[in-house]
C-alpha cells in the first residue's frame, strides 16, 4: 500500500493549467493547496521522490531511514511560457502529466517486486 504526499521547495499555489490537465484524466486537484516540503518533515517517510533538479538540490534531509529517488521531469509552466496558443501550452502539461503517470506506474511495480523478495 502506498500513501503519496506532495510538496515543493517553492510552493506557488495550484497551477490552473495543471488542474485542467488532471481533470481531463478524471483527477480533481482544484481543492488542493501547494505545501512546502518542510510541512512533511514530521512524517515518517519511506521514500522521497524529487521530480525537478531544483528540488533535488534543495530538498531537506528527512529523519530516519528515508530512501531518496530523483526523477527529473520538464517544468510545464516554463515550457508553456513560450507557447503560441493555449492549446500548445496545455500540450506541455498533458505530456508531463502522462510521463509522471508512467513513472508512478513503473515505480509501483518496482517497489511491489522489491517487497516480494
Amino acid at each position: 500500500m502506498f500513501e503519496a504526499r506532495s510538496a515543493g521547495t517553492a510552493p506557488k499555489g495550484v497551477d490552473p493549467r495543471a488542474a485542467r490537465a488532471m481533470a481531463e484524466v478524471g483527477v480533481d486537484i482544484s481543492s488542493h493547496r501547494s505545501k512546502h516540503v518542510k510541512e512533511l518533515l514530521d512524517l515518517q517517510l519511506d521514500l522521497v521522490v524529487t521530480v525537478c533538479d531544483a528540488a533535488k538540490e534543495s530538498c531537506p534531509t528527512f529523519p530516519g531511514r528515508v530512501r531518496h529517488l530523483h526523477a527529473g521531469f520538464e517544468d510545464p509552466p516554463r515550457l508553456a511560457a513560450s507557447a503560441a496558443s493555449e492549446e500548445e501550452a496545455m500540450s506541455h502539461y498533458r505530456r508531463v502529466r502522462d510521463e509522471i503517470r508512467a513513472f508512478v506506474e513503473r515505480l509501483r511495480r518496482d517497489l511491489a517486486a522489491e517487497g516480494a523478495r
